[in-house]
């Protein structure tokens, strides 16, 4: 049976059927029969389907996207269909789903012969040869592969196709649903039968998580599926470790309203405080064979962008330090001054085609964890033993590397100063990490309670500030009739992958600011809301809509249940959303994709 071939048809049933409920037990269940199937007949295949399943090419520090827009798109809708390009956008208006225009272009269309079926390994590899075509008339060659698929699509496929062409299923299906089902297909294709109900369950939950936490160590599923299927699950972990050149999702913090609340949760418990820099999350990672990279908190390899600090890292390392993993932060940095730059003279920094001799802006690696060392990982320690092997391992170099600045105290007072003396020092305010035992480990990808973040400006109001999409715009008036007045934003749901509105922004803008937004939101204007805006029954209407493709920090006073706003809809209320009050904008997020935006999930957790 090796030479068995997924079909793209068993997929496509599979997306539908995702598609038409929301129940995330359901959704699993039509995965782990798909998954099942797969480790029977064809578990060489499994790898690719999963791709397929999330949406990817590979792993996202590879950095290969497939960037295909809609122009190109209609193009080779309209090619593959004979369809006129006029009419195929009057219905794409209409329906506001280009998969679906598809669809209903093939259905229309007849053919002589019937195409050889498509196949999952067929339809994967064509996308990665799409994704990689560079150079003269490259634009051309891609509408031709996308053309061949085309024209062999039945049924609902050429809806998928387009769908997975542009990016975004949206069908509600996660990730991490994804690895659950994933790990339930395992455990069932190695169960004896033999096993209770309950004792079923259990190893199913506890498979679940084994594959998680693997799976946040070293994102990978081409080295996490074969071991998956080779090895027992309780060896998993220790035949599937993390290792230099795969970048960890980062561990993240819950932001505090006070000293009272971090004393509260600390009460009992070591901890230390750290200084919050106001820079770009980076990872360090140096391989046994001195190759070095550095990948951003979305784990985007940005070596290019720092070729500075990649000449210089051998200076900082001691003798004894072979290989390693560095949480740190970059952070734009005055050398006459020695002293920090805001983050918006960090974002002027050129982000691709960097030369050392052109760079204007300098920065600064402040570094405050050690994640692997020399072949030994270092996630299950405590911070306080992390930081000993971080400081074991390197040696601060003026104006160059610094280690993280910090204080181990638990009396409020102490705490206020140190607050107070990291303002002063231009960063945004502190890190208070749990410091020994078992709940000082390091959580990839997870916002734990274990570090909580205090910005001063937000001492006593409601908390941090949220990274929220662009996705409207309203005219502007007086002095701003030339550019927009007022922006329509919108949190992000990665469970049903819906940008739900959360405010209407008018304020923090200055003249230059407003310019500037103006002149890059321009490309992006499109003709109505997406099918995946979440907008309500009396929805706020823009003057124009956009793609989403830009993400801004704000600030806001307060929070309330709105009938109009949508943001986190069914977590406070049945019916209606969360909205901001007296939102101001504070700066462009350009170190976060849309995906990455403040969730539905946290703005329901913020208690108002």
């Amino acid at each position: 049976m090796a030479s068995y071939r997924v079909p793209y048809s068993v997929l496509c049933k599979t997306f539908e059927l995702c598609e038409n409920t929301t129940k995330r037990l359901e959704i699993t269940e039509y995965l782990v029969s798909l998954f099942v199937q797969v480790i029977e007949l064809t578990p060489e295949g499994l790898v690719e389907l999963l791709y397929m399943c999330i949406n990817k090419l590979c792993p996202d520090y590879e950095g290969l996207e497939l960037g295909i827009g809609e122009s190109l798109l209609m193009k080779a809708i309209a090619q593959s269909t004979g369809r006129d390009m006029k009419q195929l956008k009057l219905d794409y208006t209409k329906c506001g789903d280009l998969g679906t225009v598809a669809k209903n272009s093939k259905s229309s269309q007849r053919t002589l012969f019937k195409p050889k079926a498509l196949t999952v390994p067929h339809v994967f590899s064509t996308l990665k040869d799409v994704a990689q075509i560079t150079g003269q008339s490259a634009q051309s060659r891609k509408i031709d592969k996308i053309k061949g698929l085309l024209v062999a699509c039945q049924e609902n496929e050429a809806k998928y196709l387009i769908r997975q062409l542009e990016g975004k299923l949206r069908i509600g299906l996660a990730e991490q649903t994804v690895l659950s089902a994933l790990a339930t297909s395992v455990v069932l294709t190695k169960d004896s039968g033999k096993l209770s109900k309950q004792q079923k369950e259990h190893d199913l939950a506890i498979a679940a998580d084994t594959v998680k936490s693997v799976y946040n160590q070293m994102p990978c599923y081409d080295m996490l599926v074969p071991a998956l299927l080779k090895y027992p699950l309780n060896q998993l972990q220790e035949k599937c470790t993390m290792r230099p050149g795969i970048p960890l999702k980062p561990m993240l913090a819950h932001p505090t309203k006070s000293l009272t609340d971090v004393l509260d949760r600390f009460e009992g418990h070591t901890f230390t405080c750290e200084f919050k820099y106001d820079g770009e999350r980076a990872q360090i990672h140096r391989l046994p064979d001195g190759s070095t990279m550095i990948y951003s908190r979305n784990s985007e390899n940005m070596s290019v962008r720092y070729p500075d600090v990649m000449q210089k890292l051998n200076k900082w390392l001691k003798p004894t330090t072979t290989s390693f993993i560095l949480d740190c932060e970059a952070v734009a940095w005055d050398r006459e001054q020695k002293c920090i730059l805001p983050f918006q003279v960090l974002s002027t920094r050129k982000r691709k085609d960097v030369k050392e001799e052109d760079i204007k802006v300098q920065v600064a690696i402040f570094a405050f964890d050690c994640l692997y060392l020399n072949g030994e990982p270092l996630l299950r320690k405590p911070l306080q033993y992390r930081r000993e092997k971080l400081r074991e391992a390197f040696t601060e170099t003026e104006n160059e590397f610094f280690y993280a600045r910090h204080m181990d105290s638990n009396n409020i007072e102490d705490i206020q100063t140190f607050l107070d003396v990291s303002i002063t020092s231009n960063c945004e305010g502190l890190m208070v990490k749990s410091y020994d035992g078992e709940e000082a480990s390091y959580e990839p990808s997870k916002r734990s309670r274990n570090w909580l973040k205090v910005k001063k400006d937000y001492l006593g109001g409601v908390g941090d500030s949220m990274d929220l999409v662009v996705i409207g715009a309203f005219y502007g008036r007086g002095k701003r009739t030339s550019v927009y007045g007022a922006f329509l934003l919108a949190c992000y749901d990665p469970d049903t992958e819906e940008y739900q509105t959360i405010c209407k922004l008018g304020t923090g803008f200055s003249e230059e600011n407003l310019q500037q937004l103006h002149d890059s939101l321009k490309d992006h204007i499109i003709e109505k809301p997406k099918r995946f805006y979440c907008l309500g029954e009396n929805p706020v209407k823009p003057d124009v809509w956009f793609e989403p493709v830009q993400v801004w920090e704000v600030k806001c006073a307060d929070l309330s249940v709105s009938p109009r706003y949508m943001a986190a809809v069914g977590q406070v209320d049945p019916s209606k959303g969360i909205s901001l009050r007296f939102p101001r904008f504070i700066r462009i997020r350009d170190d976060k994709e849309p995906e990455d935006a403040t969730s539905s999930e946290q703005v329901g957790s913020v208690s108002f």
